[in-house]
């Protein structure tokens, strides 16, 4: 070593140590191996002593050794092993703790809660549940009380419970019950997992669903989990499993206001005592724990009864004869026992439906007591109980029909008839139906949009041929061929007259999607659950844009009776939209609000508010002079409305579906009249098909004229021009009729599968026809017969009007 000198190191290129690895005489070290030859001489020569677990070579503290004056010895490769060896000895250190921390801090969180946690008593928790919820009318006279069998409430014991509804309960909610600890750890991590994710998910065993309802709590949080659990465990070390599963039993919600397995035996089958349950009635009950919400949906009893069948087939406590021999059992029908019956049912179930959207449902508010203050305004509902009494009372019973009534400014739903059997379909919200040419108005707001206006002229003359796509459909409108206006139509005239062939030219020049967004925004939802199934509305099998049926009410244009009144309120609101309801609060005992409605509104056309206004009332322009031409004209005030027709798919001078909706300032109300069956033809007591301006039409009159006696007349604001607003000059032409014969389909919507033929075609001069102004339009034939053809609305022998 020169004098003064370092010891030869190994550098880039440079000489190495002797005796070091890859120098004179040295070791050759190992891939992998580290290089001892880096660290200080003095930790080289330390003498290695035999190794233990708690004392590693590697764990020697090696500041020590180090000086300012040694530091200078190492090389920066030297520095950087020994700084690496000392940074990963703390990440371990620091693994070590952390890991400890978390296996003990939920061992010692569980000890803790464990001894704070009480375990709930069935009787306690009994004693909380079935309080009446009391329901108000908008005036504040009571409606109806709702408790259904809970004032007669017992408990039943562990010998009392059949093993069928062990069975089903077990197979439905927690199979392992009797050999769990109380918890399923796998199904709170699922659980936990989609909690985490902003998912809902079920994971509860049988009793952290008792330890749920009789704590009362309900929020989706992993510490009410955790809590839950806990008091699961400590009821199951406490408890027989016999008493927990009885204690369930009569604490858990079944719907139809049963609390508890010996009311919902009554609520669902009546006379039948609970010791002779089936296993498919069981199966039945055990099925409605999930969403009692939901138990007077039929889709909803069918898949959950099915589920329960199957997973009792794959315990083995039901066998394959019996599962597929067995049908489903049907429920007993409803009953109230405060006196409310008919349609007025619904109302209450419509009620009991909102309180679940607004987060007040039946398991909550029966054990506050609340008070439901509704919308519903008792004159307004006897006018159209009374309308449709009246008017379909003398017709067929095989006839359906619907009316809703809300208030266009706030999106209150004043009057409600969905059917006279209060606890069968609810025809206003729970069917779909082709609107027929009730649907055109949305046609006229995707060309007011798109830059037509009530002038733009279309040719107005029927049969009319289209080529979509190399397939030929022939259109015709109603009353044909006498129905029409021109070749030169202004749209407002085709609106009175309801010309098919103009609407279905025009859409087809707009789009389809334009009139599907023009339909959702006045308020036509865009998607639905209609009895237990979601359905998205105006779109194709794919989801893709609607066919150009739509353009007449056909095809895709499938909608709720309810939600017509709601989308014609918002023409009615000057282009406003308003989110029907009808809950206006929700109060405690003490009269204190829990809930207050809060509007939930939007410009609907257009986020200017002058054009917004203005598409509205131009809408509404077009639509008044429907109801004198239809010959349904509201007694002294001014109306707006449209009626629709839908026929039969294989014969157009029948029809199947039949709608009148129309509207005031402070009132819009749709009509629906239909059949159970569908697609079947609509006869009226005569025998005569049904239009939109025959019973439906007379239903809404009656009811309009009812419903506003005494009220001030309202007059709609005058429409402001609006693109090409104006009729053109009458001129005089010479025009030709194609005649064409389409075979037998259903001639008012789109198709693409079954293309038209024509025979020949012939060519016959007519008399002159020059457009329509005003009132020189070709008038309607008239009859004393109501319910002969009406050329609005599809009243004819032809397709949708």
């Amino acid at each position: 070593m020169p004098p003064g000198g370092r010891p030869p190191v190994a550098g880039p290129g440079g000489p190495r140590r002797p005796g070091g690895p890859g120098g004179p005489g040295g070791p050759q070290r190992r891939p992998g191996e580290e290089p001892t030859d880096l660290l200080p001489p003095v930790y080289q020569s330390t003498p290695r002593e035999p190794e233990l677990l708690t004392h590693r070579e590697d764990e020697v503290e090696l500041e020590p050794f180090y000086d300012d004056e040694y530091d200078e010895e190492l090389t920066e490769q030297e520095a950087r092993a020994v700084r690496r060896k000392k940074i990963w000895r703390r990440v371990r250190r620091t693994s070590y703790v952390t890991f400890g921390l978390m296996l003990l801090a939920p061992v010692v969180a569980f000890a803790v809660a464990y001894q704070v946690v009480d375990v709930p008593n069935p009787e306690a928790v009994a004693a909380d549940q079935g309080k009446a919820i009391t329901i108000l009318y908008a005036d504040g006279t009571e409606m109806t009380k709702y408790a259904p069998g809970d004032a007669n409430r017992t408990m039943v014991k562990y010998e009392d419970i059949p093993q069928s509804l062990k069975d089903a309960v077990f197979a439905a909610e927690d199979p392992t019950f009797m050999t769990n600890v109380g918890f399923d750890l796998t199904a709170i991590a699922r659980a936990g997992w989609y909690q985490l994710k902003g998912e809902n998910s079920g994971g509860s065993g049988l009793t952290q669903q008792y330890v749920k309802e009789a704590t009362d709590q309900a929020d989706l949080t992993l510490t009410r989990k955790f809590t839950e659990a806990v008091t699961a465990y400590k009821m199951s070390q406490q408890q027989d499993k016999e008493d927990i599963l009885t204690a369930y039993l009569n604490t858990i919600y079944f719907g139809r206001g049963g609390y508890g397995i010996k009311t919902a035996v009554k609520a669902y089958f009546g006379d039948v005592q609970l010791k002779d349950l089936t296993h498919a009635q069981s199966a039945l009950l055990a099925g409605m724990i999930q969403n009692p919400g939901r138990s007077e949906q039929q889709a909803y009893r069918e898949e959950r009864w099915n589920y329960v069948m199957d997973q009792m087939l794959k315990h083995g406590w039901i066998d394959q004869g019996y599962r597929q021999s067995e049908p489903m059992p049907v429920p007993v029908e409803l009953t109230d026992d405060s006196g409310l019956s008919g349609t007025r049912l619904h109302i209450r179930q419509q009620v009991i439906q909102e309180m679940a959207k607004v987060e007040w449902d039946v398991e909550k508010a029966q054990k506050v007591g609340v008070t439901v203050h509704t919308t519903i305004e008792p004159p307004k509902q006897q006018a159209a109980e009374d309308a449709v009494h009246e008017i379909m009372g003398p017709q067929p019973k095989e006839l359906r029909s619907s009316l809703t009534a809300i208030d266009p400014q706030t999106g209150a739903v004043r009057a409600y008839y969905a059917g006279e059997d209060g606890t069968g379909l609810d025809y206003a919200t729970n069917t779909l139906q082709e609107a027929g040419s009730s649907f055109k108005p949305f046609d006229l707001v995707a060309a007011l949009q798109k830059g037509k206006g009530l002038g733009s002229t279309y040719d107005g003359r029927t049969p009319k041929t289209f080529n979509l796509g190399g397939t030929k459909i022939t259109i015709r409108n109603a009353s044909d061929p006498g129905n029409t206006c021109g070749e030169q139509c202004p749209i407002r005239e085709a609106m009175r007259m309801s010309l098919n062939t103009v609407f279905y030219d025009l859409v087809i020049q707009i789009g389809t999607q334009p009139v599907a967004d023009a339909a959702h925004a006045a308020g036509i939802p865009k998607t639905v659950e209609v009895q237990g199934v979601k359905k998205d509305l105006l779109v194709n099998e794919s989801g893709g844009p609607p066919n150009v049926g739509i353009a007449i009410g056909g095809g895709e244009a499938q909608v709720r009776p309810f939600d017509m009144a709601s989308a014609y309120a918002t023409f009615a609101a000057r282009g406003i939209y308003h989110e029907p309801f009808f809950i206006s609060k929700i109060t405690n005992a003490e009269g204190k609000a829990v809930y207050q409605h809060v509007d939930v509104s939007r410009q609907a056309f257009d986020p200017d508010q002058q054009k917004n206004q203005d598409i509205a009332d131009n809408v509404t322009e077009s639509l008044k002079p429907v109801l004198t031409y239809s010959r349904i004209p509201c007694a002294g005030r001014e109306c707006a409305g449209k009626t629709g027709t839908h026929e039969l798919p294989d014969d157009a001078s029948q029809t199947s579906k039949a709608w009148m909706v129309g509207y005031t300032p402070s009132l819009s109300a749709s009509v629906w009249v239909g059949r159970d069956e569908g697609n079947v033809a609509l006869k009226d007591s005569k025998g005569n098909p049904i239009y939109g301006g025959g019973l439906p039409g007379q239903v809404w009159k009656r009811f309009m004229d009812k419903a506003l006696e005494g009220t001030p007349p309202e007059p709609f604001p005058k429409a402001r021009k609006l693109n090409q607003f104006d009729n053109p000059q009458p001129t005089t032409t010479t025009t030709t009729t194609t005649t064409t014969t389409p075979k037998k389909e259903e001639e008012n919507r789109s198709t693409t599968t079954d293309p038209t033929s024509t025979r020949p075609t012939t060519t016959t001069p007519t008399r002159p026809t020059r457009p329509c102004v005003g009132l020189t339009c070709p008038t309607a034939p008239t009859t004393s017969d109501e319910n002969q053809p009406d050329p609005i609305g599809g009243n004819g022998p032809r397709p949708t009007g």
